[in-house]
């Protein structure tokens, strides 16, 4: 529902481990600054082109 980018993996972990210590209430607040409908951010990364790796 949200992601940051940055070129220092040392200030993403440290990012990271800040957001992790936030109530709920605040991480809600950050993702609804950047994706208010909850969009899966996730949705367009891999296509299917091959029919065999689909479940039946």
């Amino acid at each position: 529902m949200y992601f940051e980018q940055t070129l220092d993996v040392l200030t993403a972990i440290a990012r990271e481990k800040r957001i992790k210590g936030w109530t709920r209430v605040r991480k809600v607040a950050l993702i609804e600054t950047v994706n208010p409908e909850w969009t899966d951010l996730s949705a367009e990364w891999y296509t299917v082109t091959d029919s065999s790796l689909r479940s039946e």
